[in-house]
């Protein structure tokens, strides 16, 4: 009985550190702010980044109250080498190589928002797309290479490779559908993500999930469609 008992105690750790690969339909729940719950995602990543396109649901109530971190890519030279944020007052900031630029936006609403961020280094052209709606074109960073050994962290903001967690910038709701390539998706394919499709995420693949979720960090059915 005690080693069936020391058996399922490995296998129910085993889970928690490595997780589900298969994420479709659910969802990574933060329920309270915290300095410590995030879940950190495996890249397959081989060369530097020229480009990107991150996209992904968030649902939370504190946009109405503060500002906090929804994707933090941190390398060793360069903590944020991607940041996708939202800052109160403000609306989506996205940092690219430690430069930000500001996407104005209204307040979120009380509901689950689907937001696509992509960025190339040929021209620099940042976009943000929210609910299948692209806002005002952005530039930084043009010429610049993205590095690969990266910590990827959902729920934290990292202001060191790996660490550096601030509870007052860290998310409290769910995130899922996250999904990130090496390249700009067009605007059909951004549309065609936001209605429920994909085309073959090879850096981040939701349906394909490498993660370790720490802390206070739940996987429940997604709360969207």
């Amino acid at each position: 009985m005690e080693k069936l008992l020391w058996c399922s105690l490995v296998l129910i750790s085993f889970f928690n550190v490595f997780g589900q690969t298969d994420m479709h339909k659910k969802a990574f729940v933060f329920p309270k702010e915290s300095d410590n719950s995030y879940v950190s995602l495996k890249a397959p990543l081989k060369k530097p980044l020229k480009a990107f396109t991150v996209c992904l649901h968030i649902y939370s109530e504190l946009a109405l109250t503060r500002s906090y971190s929804i994707f933090s890519y941190a390398t060793k030279k360069q903590a944020n080498e991607i940041l996708i944020y939202w800052s109160k007052g403000r609306g989506y900031l996205l940092t690219v190589h430690g430069t930000e630029v500001v996407f104005r936006s209204p307040e979120n609403p009380l509901a689950p928002t689907h937001i696509c961020v992509s960025w190339e280094s040929d021209s620099g052209i940042a976009e943000l797309w929210i609910d299948g709606k692209p806002m005002v074109r952005k530039s930084l960073e043009k010429g610049t290479s993205l590095g690969t050994e990266a910590s990827i962290i959902l729920g934290q903001d990292q202001d060191s490779f790996g660490g550096g967690y601030d509870k007052n910038q860290s998310s409290v709701g769910d995130i899922g559908d996250v999904n990130m390539w090496d390249s700009v998706l067009s605007p059909d394919e951004i549309r065609t993500v936001h209605s429920g499709g994909t085309f073959s995420p090879n850096v981040l693949d939701w349906r394909a999930l490498k993660y370790e979720a720490h802390g206070e960090v739940f996987v429940k059915h997604q709360l969207w469609s």
